[in-house]
């Protein structure tokens, strides 16, 4: 019964809805950027998570991901995904609840939109990128650690 909460459910995880929010490809320097290169361009991923509530067990879990492609200066590809997922969450502990959210929700979406980047990058005319996985736990604890060295810089301060 370590698995069952106060109330005597088990903790359930279940997508109600995935949904592409927004997605942008560029291709800025086109039909240029599409000829061969000596070698491959420097590509930069920046990944973000977010979640809202939307009810009492519903959650709005949004993955955004940022890929650039530079070859020096200039930007041979640029792409964002911002995908989201409905959520709903019982059942767990209070204590679970962030890291649910913040590491499993997005660890479910992930490979759908690894997907539709590849997908994007291919039909502008580039190989598909495909992202490597991403440890979303690491990035949760890093994220926590550095919110809560803010809000002691922000008490040291007041």
């Amino acid at each position: 019964m370590a698995n069952e909460n106060s109330t005597g459910a088990s903790p359930s995880l279940n997508i109600l809805a995935q949904y592409i929010k927004d997605l942008s490809f560029e291709n800025p320097g086109a039909p240029h950027s599409l000829q061969a290169r000596d070698k491959a361009p420097s590509i930069n991923i920046n990944v973000n998570v977010n979640a809202n509530p939307l009810s009492e067990n519903d959650f709005d879990v949004v993955l955004t991901l940022n890929a650039e492609a530079r070859d020096g200066d200039k930007v041979v590809f640029a792409t964002e995904l911002v995908y989201g997922g409905v959520f709903r969450i019982e059942g767990f502990p209070q204590e679970h609840m962030l890291p649910v959210l913040f590491i499993e929700c997005p660890r479910l979406l992930f490979p759908f939109a690894r997907q539709i980047i590849a997908d994007a990058t291919r039909n502008g005319g580039f190989p598909p990128l495909m992202i490597d996985p991403i440890d979303f736990a690491q990035m949760f604890t890093q994220r926590f650690a550095e919110e809560q060295a803010r809000e002691a810089a922000n008490t040291s301060v007041n």
